[in-house]
């Protein structure tokens, strides 16, 4: 204990001496948690101890660049640089705000938990903040496309997002998490969302980071009745990756669409983390996960779906399905159901395999190269994740970040 004591102070040691104090009353609390380490849980999986010793900053602006803009999509754009907002092309209205999220914003949802440790490195620390909020019944004609830009060596960028959608509002969001250069660098990311009665959110997130890149994201969704909640997860490059998704179902008739793909190569380490908690009955739920983990990366996935006493007729499903392209990948997977109704279905389940043989076989004898039968057979076991991407130009995005990744031709 006192050894993990002394870690954590030295890692919020660095911090301090290389960042600004947001919240004297978050870094106060900092006090009685404990760093992760390999007899935490929730991070048995992932191991976080390097980060102790970097001497992580603040830095400044990018430069914008068109490069990192999704072709020929139509958006409202909002641009973080090294955690700094630099640019909102949204002109507020009387039904829709987006501006710099300021400290009394975040009164407006209790969801982001001060019992998690890099939750609340990102309260106690100086953060770029961007609040939006959807009017009731305001329908978007358009996405708002945040794009997330890091560059330079021990860059900490910190951000927050703070998304409240009304009664019957609808709205797309992609975000696109990118690196400009290689590097060392971590970004800790929180997002807080509100879906009220009726409301319709629908979010596409793209992470393309460096190799050496550490991203922890931490979200937390509470739905209100009647509301659909839908987010895309699609994890193409970066170093170590934690994305902590948290969803409170409070609402009869709701529905929640959690989809991933992580697509691993080098040294890469993935860990996606889901939590639904089912409150109120009458209430859909379905989780699915693919990754393909190649050379000595290795991926993570822990679901788990609560469904409380009074949750009747809960309908929950979850399932990870993963393919090995080495000997040295690896894949960790834990779904989990903890169930306090006694009418409801659901169900989870999670496979770790290899190619059909026999359909690389068929493949390479009607004169396709091996590399590219492998990259058909790749993109046909993505498809059930992306066909989930609803936005054609989003979806070309994703398909061009994926050849160029992985060399792919066809």
């Amino acid at each position: 204990m006192e050894e993990a004591v002394t870690k954590k102070n030295r890692f919020l040691s660095n911090l301090t001496a290389g960042n600004s104090v947001h919240s004297d009353a978050a870094l106060k609390e900092l006090e009685h948690l404990e760093f992760p380490n390999r007899k935490t849980e929730d991070w048995r999986y992932t191991r976080v101890a390097s980060l102790i010793n970097k001497h992580l900053r603040e830095s400044a602006v990018l430069p914008e660049t068109e490069n990192f803009n999704i072709p020929q999509l139509q958006s409202y754009k909002i641009v973080f640089s090294n955690g700094n907002l630099i640019r909102n092309d949204v002109a507020n209205n009387n039904r829709v705000t987006i501006k710099n999220l300021e400290t009394s914003d975040l009164l407006l949802n209790s969801q982001a938990s001060l019992d998690e440790i890099f939750t609340t490195i990102n309260t106690a620390f100086t953060h770029g903040g961007v609040y939006i909020h959807l009017d009731k019944n305001t329908i978007l004609d358009k996405p708002i496309e945040i794009i997330h830009l890091i560059d330079g060596q021990n860059t900490f960028a910190q951000i927050r997002k703070l998304i409240v959608l009304e009664q019957g509002a609808e709205a797309q969001i992609v975000e696109g998490y990118y690196a400009s250069e290689k590097g060392l660098s971590f970004t800790n990311a929180v997002s807080e969302i509100i879906v009220k009665n009726n409301a319709k959110l629908h979010v596409d997130k793209v992470q393309y980071e460096s190799e050496e890149h550490w991203h922890i994201n931490s979200e937390y969704v509470y739905q209100e009745s009647n509301s659909n909640f839908t987010i895309n997860t699609i994890t193409l490059n970066g170093g170590t990756v934690r994305n902590g998704l948290n969803i409170s179902v409070d609402g009869n008739n709701c529905e929640t669409n959690l989809n991933g793909l992580y697509l691993l190569k080098g040294n890469q380490h993935v860990d996606n983390h889901t939590k639904v908690d089912h409150k109120q009955p009458h209430c859909t739920s379905s989780e699915l996960y693919k990754g393909m983990i190649d050379d000595q990366a290795t991926g993570v996935f822990n679901g788990k779906v609560f469904v409380r006493e009074d949750a009747q007729k809960i309908e929950a499903f979850q399932q990870n399905s993963n393919i090995l392209l080495s000997q040295n990948a690896s894949m960790n997977a834990k779904p989990e159901l903890e169930i306090y109704a006694d009418d409801v279905k659901c169900s989870h389940g999670s496979t770790t395999g290899q190619f059909d043989d026999e359909a690389l076989f068929y493949l390479k004898s009607r004169g396709i190269s091996e590399k590219n039968a492998h990259a058909l057979m790749a993109a046909g076991f993505a498809e059930d994740v992306l066909v989930n991407v609803t936005n054609e130009f989003v979806k070309l995005h994703i398909n061009e970040l994926l050849k160029e990744r992985f060399d792919w031709e066809f």
